[in-house]
């Protein structure tokens, strides 16, 4: 059972997006905050803890379980990480058998029944693949588990489709299981117009744009060597950005029940800051 005050969030986005690397990186910043974090991560290919591990250094919940039985022990499945942190990965069925989705729920609920969630945890992170809101993936929101989601976007078309897309589920399921969107944070493309175009969204949703990461090289440096920012070049601009990110959603009070658009309204707001203009002259022959 969770202590009462554990802040547990899903991140959610279109998958490729970034939402991994931002996670990671910015619970390297809660870390140095003095706040105590887990990281589950839900998505089959078990790269969620990576940056934090040093490498995929650990082994997924339901390969423990299926090599080692029911009878497991919390050391088996869970490792410390960069500051402290304690990583776990759901992975997968073997390929070709059963949902993905399954995963997640078979984990939650052993990390719950193993005592995972102490009284000293302040943070839980659930790192739920691409964007997919139904069956077992939906399972942090609909059984109200993560309380606090955030999506990571950009300013490219498909990224914003599939946010205002994860906007409707956490809107469908907000009435049961308690679950309220903290904002979007953008893992910038360099797109012409991206933080307007971002904040106009946001708004749109009724919720906010926590922060904006703008685009640096230094995190695939660090991610070639298998490391957060804030660890492997402590004193760059871009550790800032996490650190400013973790201290944003550290002081967040704004938790809302978005607003999902329709179809029409989400494009007109992609023509009104000329993103679709883009698209069709990158397309025209």
């Amino acid at each position: 059972m969770a202590k009462e005050g554990l802040r547990q969030i899903a991140i959610y986005g279109k998958g490729g997006i970034g939402k991994s690397t931002t996670t990671q990186n910015l619970t390297a910043g809660l870390t140095e905050l003095n706040k105590n974090v887990m990281v589950v991560g839900c998505d089959p290919k078990a790269d969620s803890t990576r940056l934090l591990l040093g490498g995929l250094a650990q082994k997924t919940v339901l390969d423990t379980l299926r090599d080692e039985g029911e009878e497991v022990e919390l050391a088996s499945i869970m490792k410390e990480g960069f500051g402290g942190t304690r990583c776990v990965e759901s992975g997968g069925p073997e390929p070709g058998v059963g949902c993905a989705g399954r995963g997640i729920i078979t984990s939650i609920g052993l990390l719950e029944r193993l005592g995972a969630y102490t009284d000293d945890l302040d943070y839980v992170f659930y790192d739920v693949l691409g964007d997919v809101v139904c069956g077992g993936f939906a399972m942090p929101i609909r059984e109200g588990k993560a309380k606090e989601i955030y999506i990571v976007a950009s300013g490219e078309m498909m990224s914003l489709y599939a946010a205002n897309n994860i906007s409707k589920g956490i809107s469908r399921y907000a009435a049961k299981g308690g679950v309220r969107l903290g904002g979007i944070i953008c893992n910038s493309r360099n797109v012409d117009r991206e933080i307007e175009l971002l904040r106009a969204f946001a708004e749109e949703l009724g919720t906010q744009l926590i922060h904006f990461v703008p685009r640096d090289n230094v995190v695939q440096h660090a991610e070639i060597h298998k490391q957060t920012v804030i660890q492997y070049k402590p004193q760059a601009k871009q550790a800032d950005e996490y650190r400013q990110l973790a201290k944003k959603i550290e002081d967040n009070e704004l938790f809302v029940i978005p607003k999902p658009m329709t179809q029409d309204r989400l494009e007109e707001i992609l023509m009104e800051y000329g993103l679709m203009d883009t698209i069709e002259n990158d397309y025209r022959i």
